[in-house]
């Protein structure tokens, strides 16, 4: 009801996009999963009761427990809301620096536009992975080191996404008038440009969340990530493979929670870019 008609049909396009909507199925269950069900649970995720400790299914741990005795239920949605935390935090501060200088740099050009792209190119010359490891190695097992290092790894993909699309639309009639109107380059940057850039820069954002949450989760399999007994998912994941020949439950939930989070927003972020890409066809349609 509040949105403009191009808003509504880009909408509608989505909804008939049925692995758009498998995307946003998978990434609604594990936002309710991650955010809702922890209060409802009566475990501390961290609490040891090695008594208990690989115990199958039962109707007090609905999903086992893990080689300490803790609720895989309780650690699978704690973990699920450290995941999100981490994606949503990269995911904004890479999205707010990236488009910064990619905006900038498009629409300046010259000195500046090169300066900052071989800024960015040299972050982009080493495996994502590897720098991030460097840095957390830096700057400590934190959330807030592990929210940095992914968001250095991040910068660079939008910066890049961010001045294609401005270079593409700064020469458009529409910014060709505005400046022949006397409005200020930076203004138009802000209402004219980057406006019409929406489209891709909400597809970088969906594929970059899921990035960020595979980056905390393999930094955390790789002991780099929060220290125990922080309920990661990635930690769990590697704390459990000594256990996988007589309690697999644990290694392979935490395994089908990465990956469902991952494909979900995949998914949704594949349909966003067959709605605003006119060029590519819809594979969820049929």
């Amino acid at each position: 009801m509040f949105l403009n008609p191009e808003a509504r049909a880009l909408l509608r396009k989505l909804r008939r996009n049925r692995l758009a909507m498998v995307g946003v199925a998978l990434v609604g269950f594990v936002v309710l999963f991650s955010l809702l069900l922890p209060p409802l649970l009566p475990f501390d995720p961290n609490q040891m009761n090695v008594r208990n400790a690989l115990q199958s299914p039962d109707a007090i741990h609905w999903l086992g427990t893990d080689h300490f005795g803790r609720d895989l239920l309780t650690r699978l949605a704690h973990g699920g809301g450290i995941s999100l935390q981490v994606g949503f935090y990269v995911t904004l501060l890479s999205l707010v620096v990236g488009v910064g200088f990619g905006a900038l740099s498009g629409f300046v050009g010259g000195a500046i536009d090169v300066v900052m792209m071989r800024a960015m190119d040299a972050l982009m010359a080493f495996p994502g992975l590897l720098l991030a490891i460097a840095l957390v190695a830096a700057f400590g097992g934190t959330v807030e080191a592990i929210v940095i290092a992914l968001t250095i790894v991040g910068v660079p993909r939008f910066a890049r996404v961010v001045r294609a699309s401005v270079i593409q639309r700064k020469e458009a009639d529409y910014v060709l008038a505005a400046t022949a109107l006397g409005k200020r380059p930076m203004r138009i940057l802000m209402q004219d440009v980057l406006p019409n850039c929406a489209g891709p820069i909400l597809i970088q954002t969906t594929l970059k969340f899921p990035g960020a949450i595979l980056g905390e989760a393999g930094l955390s399999f790789l002991g780099l990530g929060l220290p125990p007994p922080a309920p990661s998912w990635g930690r769990m994941l590697q704390e459990s493979r000594s256990f996988m020949e007589v309690a697999p439950a644990a290694a392979i939930l935490s395994g089908l929670a990465i990956f469902v989070t991952v494909l979900g927003f995949n998914l949704l972020g594949d349909g966003l870019r067959d709605v605003f890409d006119p060029r590519v066809q819809s594979s969820g349609q049929s």
